[in-house]
């Protein structure tokens, strides 16, 4: 997924890349319900894996809900954090007074319930929506196939481990410095959650690139490789 900005990096830096547990090539038999049913396990994840390739602060990249696995990471050890990039962010999907995550609680519920349902079904009709980019249909297709790839249990825990959690309340203690990089019409991550996060964290700042989709390391990498790139130059 990472395939469009890794090779702009490794010149400077050396890139670590890895799939959660319970996606991709992880190895699904250390998937446990119970440790991941918060993101503040897949949190510790993440502090085990930079313990295991650094002894020095790091640079984060993370996208959608690793975004947060990684504030979470973040705030429970900060000092293995040099920077957060944060690609279409979202502490909370669900709109709650003046906060407008995008959902209502009744629409999270439904989405829950399709994607118990006919999972496979799901995927073949969201992700084209969720990658947005029509000019380019085989983005849509990739990211299809790799819903699909993923074992139907495990996605729909992880669905709503994701989509009902709330972790507004960590982004004021934070304190990583954070470029959260949004696009400029994404209805997963709405503009108004990276303002409502930019306002809430204490050294974040936001760049909105002009592009459709909740995937633009993948739909729109020059745009994103030089947001990331200009962010950095202090790096």
């Amino acid at each position: 997924m990472w395939r469009y900005l890794t090779p702009s990096f490794k010149q400077r830096f050396k890139v670590v890349l890895f799939d959660l547990v319970g996606s991709g090539r992880s190895d699904l038999s250390a998937y446990d319900f119970k440790k991941y049913a918060s993101l503040q396990g897949y949190a510790e994840d993440l502090i085990e894996i930079i313990d295991a390739v650094s002894d020095q602060p790091v640079i984060f990249i993370g996208h959608s809900v690793s975004a947060t696995i990684g504030l979470l990471a973040s705030v429970t050890a900060p000092d293995k954090f040099r920077c957060q990039i944060m690609v279409g962010p979202s502490p909370c999907y669900i709109n709650d007074g003046e906060y407008i995550g995008g959902f209502t609680r009744d629409d999270i519920e439904e989405l829950c319930d399709t994607i118990d349902s006919n999972y496979l079904g799901w995927s073949s009709t969201m992700a084209p929506a969720i990658m947005g980019s029509p000019e380019k249909p085989e983005l849509g297709e990739e990211l299809t196939n790799s819903f699909c790839r993923t074992d139907p249990e495990i996605a729909k825990h992880f669905a709503r481990v994701t989509f009902l959690s709330d972790h507004r309340d960590a982004l004021a203690l934070s304190h990583t410095p954070t470029l959260i990089l949004q696009c400029s019409d994404d209805f997963i991550a709405p503009c108004t959650v990276g303002q409502y996060m930019k306002r809430a964290m204490p050294k974040a700042e936001i760049c909105i690139i002009d592009n459709v989709g909740h995937c633009p390391h993948l739909s729109a990498p020059d745009a994103s490789t030089q947001a990331i790139e200009n962010y950095l130059k202090n790096y």
